[in-house]
């Protein structure tokens, strides 16, 4: 049975940080990837990850602030949000394919997704 488990998030200040982890287990995956809804908006990209060689892409609106890493041990995927905006408040969801050719922005390209982990950025 695949499952992705979230944890981490929470409520930090502007300015501030946290990190969010997605542990996965019966799934071999090729990419990995954190996405965003805030309320009344779509489902939004934010990071992804090549699995195996560990390269990474991010949405221009998190490049510098935000870093994606994994555990390939652990199957365990990461995000650390640094500089932390209210803007950045959202659900935060981590997904998975098994797919080998994809477009890591799109959504429709995951098929495994974790159940999501709201974190919230004050002013």
């Amino acid at each position: 049975q695949v499952q992705l488990v979230q944890s981490g998030g929470g409520l930090v200040q502007a300015g501030g940080s946290l990190r969010v982890s997605c542990a996965a287990s019966g799934l071999t995956s090729t990419y990995m990837g954190w996405f965003r809804q805030a309320p009344g908006k779509q489902r939004e990209f934010v990071a992804a990850i090549n699995w195996s060689d560990g390269y990474t892409d991010y949405a221009d609106s998190v490049k510098g602030r935000f870093t994606i890493s994994r555990d390939n041990a652990e199957n365990t995927l990461y995000l650390q949000m640094n500089s932390l905006k209210p803007e950045d408040t959202a659900v935060y969801y981590c997904a998975a394919t098994d797919r080998r050719f994809i477009v890591w922005a799109n959504k429709e390209h995951y098929n495994q997704w974790g159940q999501g982990t709201q974190v919230t950025v004050s002013s």
